[in-house]
């Protein structure tokens, strides 16, 4: 897809921050430094469009990035980060489910693994809610530069055996050091759009 202008929109703290209009979004969610941003600046060619906090888990708010003025890619605050107290957290799970519950204009989410790691109870989590809530997901296993050909072609298969994934289920291998899977990616972006 040719990107023609990408702009942070609104930074939502509260449900009536979403923004009006209906265009199609697409979330991106998944545990704190799984590279969410990163993964966004590298699909849209930007370096620092969507800005990654110092902090992990500190990050409170849905970003809401207008793409070529036709729809919105979505970030969602990391979940599973440890060293952020249970209140906090807590205080973050209306708004999500909110967004992720009751948004019409939401077409679909990115949920985001690192491939390096077995998927955490919060993954798995993550990905029987998107089934059970009937929400098109695409997952997508970060950070795929990081292992060899055959660690990531096993890191695969079992990713999609523990969170739970039926072969027609879209599991992608995402690099944004050497963009390998961006192609693929935008792919399934412009499927969960139509």
């Amino acid at each position: 897809m040719r990107i023609l202008s990408a702009e942070l929109k609104i930074s939502a703290y509260h449900a009536k921050d979403f923004p009006g209009g209906g265009l199609p979004e697409v979330a991106f969610l998944g545990r704190s430094n799984v590279g969410k941003s990163t993964l966004i600046n590298g699909l849209l060619g930007r370096k620092n469009l969507a800005r990654t906090s110092g902090t992990p888990g500190k990050t409170r708010a849905l970003f809401f990035y207008l793409i070529n003025q036709k729809f919105y890619f979505v970030d969602l605050p990391g979940y599973g980060y440890a060293r952020v107290s249970k209140d906090l957290r807590q205080s973050w799970v209306p708004l999500i489910e909110k967004y992720l519950d009751q948004r019409g204009s939401l077409r679909g989410c990115i949920h985001l693994v690192d491939c390096r790691h077995p998927p955490a109870e919060d993954d798995l989590l993550m990905s029987r809610w998107l089934r059970f809530n009937r929400l098109s997901a695409v997952t997508v296993a970060t950070k795929a530069d990081k292992l060899s050909r055959g660690a990531l072609i096993k890191s695969l298969a079992q990713l999609r055996e523990r969170l739970e994934l039926s072969e027609a289920d879209p599991l992608i291998a995402y690099s944004a050091r050497t963009g390998a899977g961006r192609e693929a990616l935008w792919g399934a972006v412009a499927g969960l759009l139509v």
